[in-house]
């Protein structure tokens, strides 16, 4: 219990001296009959009413101390919402959408790497509950196709209609350094402790006027952290689906080049990781790193409401106010 008033209780103390002021005030009172000789009403035993009649003071100054009590305003706290933490980050996916990611080199279900990548990313996008996360995707150029968003339904959604060169809309190329510049404007203004930008690419900066160790150094005195992820085969080359009028499908190895060098000094220069995923089970196990990795701890106070119980006091100090005006005027009514 709290109160809201707590400078009346400094009253309470005073009650003492009341008492004693209202006993000093009864013992010089001046009888109104006067007897000559007080012998005979000495040996009077006194009756049950004259061992009580102090209760009728009491009962006075209980009710001034209810009194007191009430006008402090005691107040009791109950919880609405229980207090708790979660996890807040502001996050921009930056995704390579260009020609090379339709190599079909991470799994075994030949599906394109920019398939893979979105399956693992709404993954990780799922296990977030409280973070703020954009997609930025590039190829030539780079485009914000969701700006950060709590509404993870939408973002989903979006990502889901990513596809190689969005169609044609995008120049072929890989423009990695004009993608973080789009996530680092994006994040310019974010009020978060912790910004990131996860940037999933095939290949090697041939596009955009941005150089990307450049676009570090500014996410680093942004304070944002960029985890880059390198994805794609070992091996120097990848399969791709080739259309041929002659005989149809085929499978054709060309060579694919990551710039891992570039890649890990942006991770290094902004306080991120470089990861290299070669296969579906490395990238999902590199984006659960980075979800463990970027957890930043907000206080939820929850909220509360204060329920008054001065009525309750004021009630009962006025109980025993016509207790002690009723036992005044009959047990212990003092006469004349």
């Amino acid at each position: 219990m709290q109160f809201a008033d707590p400078y009346f209780l400094l009253l309470l103390p005073l009650l003492p001296l009341v008492a004693w002021y209202a006993s000093w005030v009864r013992r010089n009172r001046r009888g109104a009959l006067r007897f000559s000789d007080l012998t005979r009403f000495k040996k009077i035993r006194p009756s049950s009413s004259l061992r009580w009649r102090h209760s009728v003071m009491a009962l006075r100054l209980i009710a001034l101390a209810l009194l007191i009590v009430a006008a402090a305003r005691p107040q009791s706290r109950e919880t609405i919402l229980e207090n708790n933490y979660t996890e807040g980050v502001d996050i921009l996916l930056a995704l390579d959408c260009s020609g090379s990611m339709s190599a079909m080199d991470l799994d075994f279900k030949k599906r394109t790497r920019l398939d893979v990548a979105k399956e693992v990313t709404e993954d990780f996008i799922k296990k977030r509950n409280s973070d703020r996360i954009g997609l930025v995707v590039f190829a030539g150029d780079a485009y914000t196709q969701c700006p950060m968003t709590l509404d993870y339904g939408v973002l989903l959604e979006i990502l889901k209609s990513v596809s190689i060169g969005m169609d044609g809309t995008i120049p072929d190329g890989t423009a990695i350094g004009l993608a973080t510049a789009r996530c680092l404007k994006r994040l310019e203004n974010s009020q978060t402790k912790s910004k990131v930008v996860i940037l999933l690419t095939d290949g090697e900066n041939n596009a955009g006027s941005i150089d990307p160790l450049q676009a570090a150094n500014i996410a680093k005195i942004q304070n944002v952290k960029i985890y880059t992820i390198g994805t794609g085969s070992t091996s120097g080359e990848a399969p791709y689906l080739v259309q041929s009028p002659l005989v149809g499908e085929f499978f054709q190895n060309q060579p694919v080049r990551i710039d891992e060098e570039t890649l890990e000094k942006m991770a290094t220069m902004t306080g991120g990781e470089y990861f290299r995923a070669s296969d579906q089970q490395q990238l999902r196990n590199i984006f659960n790193e980075i979800d463990q990795l970027e957890k930043t701890k907000i206080e939820d106070l929850g909220e509360h409401r204060y329920i008054e119980h001065f009525p309750l006091f004021t009630m009962m100090a006025m109980g025993m106010i016509l207790l002690e005006v009723f036992l005044s005027q009959t047990r212990f009514r003092i006469l004349p």
